[in-house]
């Protein structure tokens, strides 16, 4: 009976592993043929700038309120900690650094996962269900070049750009908790924060949002593509690809952290 339970599990483990495995070969070869699809002429502008409009226009306002609250409540954190060693005009310093490095790409990419990733895929996947898709295969339009390429095109593009804005608001945060409630002299801020916050720093912090806009675009769109079964799927879908856009940039985030910091 042992012998036949753990016969049982191996097969298990073998179909789940090769079912894996399949579906990463099949991610990647869908990868390639957006990139590929992305440098062929002609590129629909006028698609790519829908999406700019609507990734960067209307993902303004909250990246502005969750950059300021962020920059304010991390000002907080350090600055009662600072506070103990006499040091509170290090804390726009440490802050600027945390956000340029860390806090700034990884929050962007979460909440344009939450809001567009989802969006992107719920849009596809309900395209896909409805049979719309199909009708575009049926009329020799590529679903690849008409729905990923103008997003994908439009993430990497603006997704940086929503990075560099939540640094700025986010020091603004700090800088009002600091001069505000720890009494920070105000070239002693500015001072600290330009002296140890460098151009690597903030170049390191756009590099992970360009491969965290990457991801979630890849990601969502993927989901959207491969949706079915209706209404649920959709659903399905969406959920799916926002809980694998959040994770994947975890993962990267680390390896890119690993690899900053040692080279």
């Amino acid at each position: 009976m042992p012998i036949r339970t753990a016969e049982i599990a191996v097969n298990w483990l073998g179909v789940e592993t090769t079912a894996r495995l399949i579906e990463l070969g099949r991610f990647f070869v869908y990868v390639a043929d957006v990139l590929k699809q992305t440098f062929r002429h002609p590129v629909r502008t006028s698609l790519v700038f829908q999406q700019l409009e609507f990734i960067g226009n209307q993902s303004l306002n909250i990246i502005l309120m969750t950059g300021f609250f962020t920059g304010a409540v991390f000002g907080l954190q350090i600055g009662g900690i600072f506070q103990i060693f006499k040091a509170e005009g290090l804390m726009g310093a440490a802050t600027a650094k945390a956000l340029t490095r860390e806090l700034a790409p990884l929050m962007t990419g979460f909440l344009i996962s939450g809001r567009v990733g989802s969006a992107m895929t719920a849009e596809i996947a309900t395209m896909r269900v409805n049979e719309q898709i199909d009708a575009m295969e049926a009329m020799a339009v590529d679903p690849v070049n008409y729905l990923v390429v103008p997003r994908f095109i439009a993430s990497v593009a603006i997704i940086p750009m929503l990075c560099i804005v939540f640094i700025f608001i986010g020091v603004i945060g700090a800088y009002m908790t600091g001069v505000g409630i720890f009494r920070v002299d105000v070239g002693i801020f500015i001072e600290k924060m330009t002296q140890i916050v460098n151009t690597r720093d903030i170049w390191n912090g756009l590099q992970k949002s360009v491969v965290f806009s990457v991801l979630m675009c890849l990601i969502a769109c993927r989901y959207g593509l491969q949706a079915s079964g209706g209404a649920k799927g959709v659903g399905v879908a969406t959920t799916n690809s926002v809980v694998v856009s959040l994770l994947a940039i975890l993962g990267c985030d680390v390896i890119i952290t690993y690899l900053q910091v040692k080279f």
